[in-house]
């Protein structure tokens, strides 16, 4: 498995790249206006500048000049010169591998950058400031505690962004980014890696190589070579112009990953090679030996024993002289592979011996890491709690007082609004009440208008017996009518009887002029009501209009259904029709006509508006072959006795 360089790819984006021979230049320039400067707090920040000219070359010197630049700040008092200084002695020791004593510095900058802008807001101390933070974010990361590093990357990147610094904003993007990766959120990895490039492109930033580098290891871990290709080449291209050699020699490296993954072993061993050239072109024996182990690793898996071997044994070398055991870690456990595979079994167990001894150590500063980690996140997580707890408590003091005082003015509002509003609906309910007994009190004297001609009639046509059975019939139908007509709904069943009676009236007035039939399906429950004498003018119509004008014996249907949550009630006569009853009624008088089926829609419309639910009537006229007649349907809102 090729390993990454999982620290340097963080670390890189802390410094500013340059030229060699231009950093001399310029290392020198400062010397020689350091020798004839006199004033103290002058000659601190020289020392500072120098000291961070060093950083990339020459840590050692980074602290030496940085630690002159303290002494003589302390005995000025010069507080920005003494964290300035602290900044670059946490440098020096990231460089030199000494993360503890790092932190130590960076704690130290930070605490005297917070001291300055208490006693003076300024954009120097501010960046200082955040100088120290993501400098911390990059150690509390290499330490694994993710949590404080993504804290402190996130308040640096909010200073960067108050004040205004793009090329410190890409800067703070990336470590954010590195921080997701290690953590495997390759996601928001891409994300920040991307916020950083995108950056970096508008101002011309040198570092946009590396985070195309950055975004080509995402891809990469994704799984998505031609993305991750796509990246590694435009930051080929861009590395061309710049002389960032420890840039350069990872992307060498991950590209050797890229062609070993896809088993094209010639272009992986020539980006290996180019990398450890660099590598050790800088002295980088950290970069050297990982080169060196993918090279022995390749040659291993190509079956060149001995080649594999001389890569292996020389990583071995570099990993050991800079003390990183988990280099030696896997370099000893392919030294023990190689010998295995050469049959050399007790040169195989003495490397065996020497992987189990630096996997044991590796095990044991894990579970220290780990168990120091749990600690800090621990304290973190308690002052993290202290603190919302303190702003939940005010914010929730504030908040009660607003709501409080809203609260009181809107139980005024509304307990004066709802007392219009009860008096507004109890006014509108009292009205259509009235309107609904004011209509139905019409349909009563109107039917018994009707009935009482019926009766007229009869006794003019049929005589004195015929009459009293008719008026008998007359008078039970009334006493349903007058029973149940003074309430909203009437009953079906009672409905069914008060038209069955009707019905049979009609039958004898007209001499059985036709038949009839009132069904209900089982659909229809015993306990529904509808508006009573609602039927009665339809089925009246039907005889009056459509059948007794017809020739021979007509036929009246009433059914009565429950379909999509409606009360349907259907009303059915094989008359002459509308058109033709039209022709007939010409010359009468049109108010009467009209008066039923008017006061009829009337009641429905209010009951609409009463019960919020539909009510319709359609009226269809039957064209058939050798059909006619009329159809009338009401859809009613299905409402319980």
């Amino acid at each position: 498995m090729r390993r990454k360089f999982n620290i340097v790819i963080g670390l890189v984006l802390l410094f500013t790249y340059c030229n060699s021979s231009a950093q001399h230049k310029i290392i020198d320039s400062l010397k020689r206006v350091l020798s004839v400067n006199k004033i103290d707090t002058s000659k601190v920040n020289l020392y500072n500048r120098i000291a961070d000219q060093f950083k990339e070359s020459n840590p050692d010197s980074t602290f030496c000049y940085a630690s002159k630049a303290i002494v003589l700040a302390q005995k000025n008092h010069y507080v920005l010169g003494i964290a300035n200084a602290h900044i670059n002695q946490g440098n020096a020791n990231i460089l030199l591998g000494n993360y503890p004593k790092a932190k130590y510095y960076f704690e130290k900058a930070k605490i005297d950058f917070q001291n300055l802008l208490e006693e003076k807001e300024s954009p120097i101390a501010k960046n200082g400031l955040a100088r120290a933070m993501a400098s911390l974010g990059v150690i509390y990361s290499e330490e694994g505690n993710y949590a404080l590093a993504l804290e402190n990357d996130q308040k640096a990147l909010k200073i960067y962004k108050e004040i205004g610094q793009k090329n410190n904003i890409s800067k703070a993007y990336n470590n954010i980014g590195v921080v997701y990766k290690s953590e495997r959120n390759l996601p928001k990895a891409l994300e920040y890696f991307k916020k950083a490039l995108a950056i970096q492109k508008e101002i011309g930033e040198q570092a946009a190589a590396m985070s195309m580098t950055n975004i080509g290891v995402i891809y990469f871990e994704q799984n998505k070579p031609n993305e991750a290709i796509r990246y590694y080449q435009k930051a080929l291209k861009s590395f061309e112009n710049t002389e960032n050699t420890r840039g350069l020699a990872l992307l060498n490296n991950y590209l050797g990953d890229y062609y070993s993954k896809l088993h094209q072993t010639n272009p992986a061993i020539h980006y290996y090679s180019v990398s450890l050239k660099l590598s050790e072109a800088m002295q980088d024996k950290y970069g050297a030996s990982l080169s060196l182990y993918n090279l022995g690793v390749l040659y291993s898996d190509e079956k060149d024993y001995p080649k594999a071997m001389e890569f292996a044994n020389k990583s071995l070398v570099y990993a050991k002289e800079i003390g990183v055991l988990d280099q030696t870690f896997h370099t000893e456990k392919l030294l023990s592979d190689l010998y295995e595979l050469q049959n050399n079994h007790q040169a195989s167990l003495v490397h065996y011996k020497q992987y189990i001894i630096a996997r044991d150590s590796l095990n044991s500063i894990e579970s220290n890491k780990k168990f120091v980690q749990a600690e800090m996140n621990f304290e973190y997580q308690k002052k993290e709690a202290l603190l919302i707890e303190k702003n939940k408590r005010q914010g929730q003091l504030a908040l009660f007082s607003i709501v409080g005082a809203l609260l009181l003015i809107g139980l005024i509002f509304v307990l004066f609004n709802r007392r219009q509003i009860k008096r507004r609906l109890t006014l509108q309910k009292e009205v259509a009440e009235y309107e609904q007994k004011a209509l139905h009190l019409q349909m009563n004297p109107h039917f018994v208008f009707n009935c009482l001609g019926s009766i007229s009639s009869f006794i003019v046509q049929n005589g004195t017996d015929s009459a009293l059975k008719y008026l008998s019939k007359f008078s039970k139908l009334m006493r349903l009518t007058l029973e149940y007509s003074k309430g909203a709904l009437i009953p079906i069943d009672k409905e069914i009887e008060s038209l069955q009676n009707y019905l049979e009236l009609e039958q004898l007035r007209f001499n059985n002029k036709f038949e009839f039939s009132i069904h209900s399906t089982e659909r229809v429950e015993f306990n529904m009501g509808l508006p009573p004498l609602l039927i009665q003018p339809f089925v009246e119509n039907a005889i009056l209009h459509g059948l007794v004008p017809k020739e021979g014996v007509g036929r009246i249907a009433v059914n009565f259904d429950v379909a999509n949550n409606q009360l349907i009630c259907t009303i059915t006569d094989n008359g002459i029709g509308i058109s033709q009853s039209k022709k007939l009624k010409e010359n009468s008088v049109k108010a009467h006509q009209s008066m039923a089926l008017e006061i009829t829609k009337k009641r429905l419309e209010i009951m609409e508006a009463t019960i919020a639910k539909s009510a319709q009537i359609e009226i269809q006229e039957l064209n058939g072959d050798n059909t006619s007649g009329t159809k009338v349907t009401l859809r009613l809102p299905i409402q319980y006795f």
